[in-house]
């Protein structure tokens, strides 16, 4: 056989045996059991209008904490490639902590532990500054890698050329480099956005009311009324309204920053 028959063959294989998993699959599954568990079209009529109020909470936590985590990453990332050391010093702490923590601790630190060691601290904007502290303080560490790594793929030239014209080191950094390297990232930045609507799902711990309640929290309350699963369907369908456009959008800038 040559090897592109060998090829051929093998693709057919896997063909068979993929076409092979999804029959046995299917042939051995209740579905009867599947759609009277997930699919009651009448309980998941019920969920609206009321659920948009936490698909909307859910958007605003989302942008809220990528807002926080893009106010304090970007001076992280400049911090970490800075030629001063303390710089350098306190911002490998912060990322190396932050991104150590779950973002679920961070949550519970940021409501109920700051709360305790700082009596009568208000949070604006209530919850939502809550959310917008906790889960940007995880998220900053990540953006903060990304910018740096986006610092780090300007070539060396532009920086040369730019201190040959007589500018100054931080001219050079927030002129030339950083509008470079944010273009760089846009990408993983943009897959951190989807990471962040999901993350948006351990905000329940700080205890929101029903105005404030995101989406995973308002479907599990409508799975412990109804005794059926189909709320976790439609909550999972609304989540992947979100994420999938994310997901494609991270994909086609990706491709275009390959192609450029």
């Amino acid at each position: 056989m040559t090897a592109r028959q060998r090829r051929r063959l093998a693709r057919g294989v896997q063909y068979a045996v993929i076409v092979a998993v999804v029959a046995v699959l299917a042939a051995v599954a209740d579905w009867g059991r599947i759609a009277e568990s997930f699919f009651q079209f009448d309980i998941a009529a019920d969920m609206f209008p009321e659920v948009w109020t936490s698909f909307w909470n859910t958007i605003v936590y989302t942008l809220l904490a990528f807002a926080f985590g893009m106010v304090v990453g970007v001076p992280i990332a400049l911090m970490r490639v800075s030629e001063f050391a303390p710089y350098r010093w306190f911002a490998t702490v912060y990322v190396e902590v932050f991104r150590g923590l779950p973002a679920l601790l961070v949550l519970f630190l940021v409501g109920f532990g700051v709360p305790q060691a700082f009596p009568g601290i208000q949070y604006p904007g209530g919850v939502y500054g809550q959310v917008a502290i906790g889960l940007g303080l995880t998220s900053s560490a990540y953006i903060a890698e990304s910018v740096r790594a986006g610092i780090q793929a300007v070539p060396k030239g532009q920086v040369e050329a730019a201190r040959s014209l007589g500018m100054s080191r931080t001219r050079t950094m927030v002129t030339v480099v950083l509008p470079q390297a944010l273009r760089i990232v846009v990408p993983p930045l943009t897959n951190e956005l989807v990471m962040l609507t999901k993350d948006s799902s351990l905000v329940f711990v700080l205890g929101v009311t029903t105005a404030t309640m995101e989406l995973s929290k308002f479907a599990r309350n409508e799975l412990t009324d109804t005794a059926n699963a189909t709320p976790l369907l439609v909550g999972g369908l609304l989540y992947l309204l979100l994420t999938i456009p994310l997901g494609l959008l991270a994909r086609r800038l990706e491709n275009r920053e390959d192609h450029r």
